[in-house]
């Protein structure tokens, strides 16, 4: 993010310091002659990348430098990375700390007219800014460490959440807006329910250089209290000029299930969920197992699916004692790193049993600045270096979608003919054969067995 370093740039040319000499600022990259000095900087440790040339003919080096690059971007205190491209030296400063409360409040407190740039008025609507303009994000970053998103990239993994105040006032000045009708789009973050989040103990934190804090358990170090969040939440609902604020940004469901996340010291999972459930939901919940397979999860850096279940539980316990019917809408993605047909099949099996018709899907797209990109590029996870087959050709990645559609009679062909030619005749009658009430014993053991 640009408010730190763009600040003391601005800053120091003021005072009429050139570019040239702006090479010391934390979080700015510049190319020099790869045959001169670097700028000194006496708490700067320097880690060197394989070339841009050895990376172009060797993938292996590549996902080894991405490795590097990820390691850096998740520390508390991050080295200067530098790489040779050509006659030059590319040279990527360390990035600036998390910014504190004080800091993020300064920057969002400024005065912004919350309108597109001018240049788009004679465009017509703009649907994203539609989407957000009634809106408030709370907190910047993400923990989660997914592997297939750039959040952490960009945003780092240490949350920066602005005070009550902060959130309190943009929430008036939302509401003063013209056309604004009482209804607050989304209150949320990257992820809606990591505000005020972070480690008990700053210290540990300081020596950590893990890409989540969530991923393959969740840190006990991590305070992972939805107190501050419902209390500000309910501060909103009392607010006259607003009828409802829902939480449109997704939940990080696994935060929610005690099984899993053992750092409920102040036992609010259930109450915060409660408040969200009750308040905060427009018809639909949007939550992101992302999959059910723990092969392709453990890929993802995601939980089980099992925990998903738990969740679901937990959801419809809730919504039955308001008599509340809100959708539950679970994301999933096709063709991912890790993921072949069977997975899909299985995948179409355990949501159809649990009642699901999916919508909200989409199947894997390479994003830069990502682990599963990688994966996808070099052909090998860049922390073990070992293979993990990914499908690319395009007739495979749309014939993984179809296990999403298993309910569409024109998916029914090649379901069938996949799963038959995998030695998996059973799964496709499970899937697509028999109606559920004439349903084998054999088929009923099995799903009792699965769930």
């Amino acid at each position: 993010m640009g408010d730190q370093p763009l600040r003391e740039m601005l800053r120091l040319l003021k005072k009429g310091v050139s570019f040239e000499n702006l090479r010391t600022i934390k979080q700015v990259a510049f190319l020099q002659p790869a045959n001169i000095e670097l700028p000194k900087n006496k708490q700067w440790k320097t880690v060197e990348l394989s070339s841009h040339e050895d990376c172009l003919s060797d993938k292996l080096k590549y996902a080894a430098n991405f490795k590097t690059v990820e390691v850096e971007s998740n520390k508390w205190n991050a080295d200067r990375i530098i790489q040779k491209v050509g006659d030059k030296m590319l040279v990527i400063n360390p990035p600036y700390k998390t910014m504190t409360e004080d800091e993020i409040d300064t920057s969002f407190d400024l005065p912004y007219t919350r309108l597109p740039h001018p240049k788009y008025k004679k465009r017509g609507a703009i649907p994203a800014y539609d989407m957000i303009k009634f809106s408030v994000n709370m907190h910047r970053g993400c923990f989660g460490g997914c592997s297939f998103c750039t959040i952490s990239a960009h945003q780092g993994k240490f949350i920066a959440s602005r005070s009550e105040k902060s959130i309190l006032n943009e929430l008036e000045q939302v509401a003063d807006l013209p056309d604004f009708k009482g209804y607050i789009s989304d209150l949320g973050g990257p992820s809606a329910n990591m505000y005020k989040m972070k480690g008990k103990d700053e210290a540990i934190c300081a020596k950590c250089s893990s890409p989540s804090c969530i991923h393959p358990v969740i840190c006990n170090n991590l305070d992972t209290s939805h107190k501050p969040m419902t209390e500000l939440y309910r501060k909103v609902d009392a607010n006259p000029k607003v009828k409802k604020a829902f939480i449109g940004s997704g939940i990080r469901y696994d935060l929610l299930v005690d099984d899993f996340n053992k750092n409920n010291e102040d036992g609010n999972h259930d109450e915060y969920l409660e408040q969200v459930i009750t308040r905060h939901v427009s018809g639909r919940l949007k939550v992101a197992p992302e999959h059910t397979s723990d092969a392709t999860l453990k890929v993802m850096r995601k939980p089980s699916f099992k925990y998903f279940h738990k969740f679901k539980q937990k959801y419809d316990k809730i919504s039955e004692k308001h008599h509340l019917k809100q959708q539950l809408i679970p994301y999933f993605i096709s063709s991912h790193p890790g993921c072949d047909d069977v997975d899909m099949a299985n995948l179409a099996l355990e949501t159809k049993d649990m009642g699901f018709q999916l919508e909200q899907v989409q199947d894997f797209t390479p994003t830069p600045m990502t682990v599963a990109t990688v994966i996808y590029y070099a052909g090998v996870h860049p922390y073990t270096l070992r293979p993990i087959k990914t499908v690319k050709d395009k007739d495979e990645k749309l014939n993984q979608r179809k296990f999403f559609f298993w309910y569409k009679r024109e998916n029914h062909s090649y379901i069938r003919k996949s799963l038959n030619k995998l030695d998996k005749s059973d799964m496709a009658e499970e899937l697509i054969g028999a109606k559920r009430k004439d349903t084998p014993n054999w088929l009923k053991e099995k799903r009792k067995n699965r769930q």
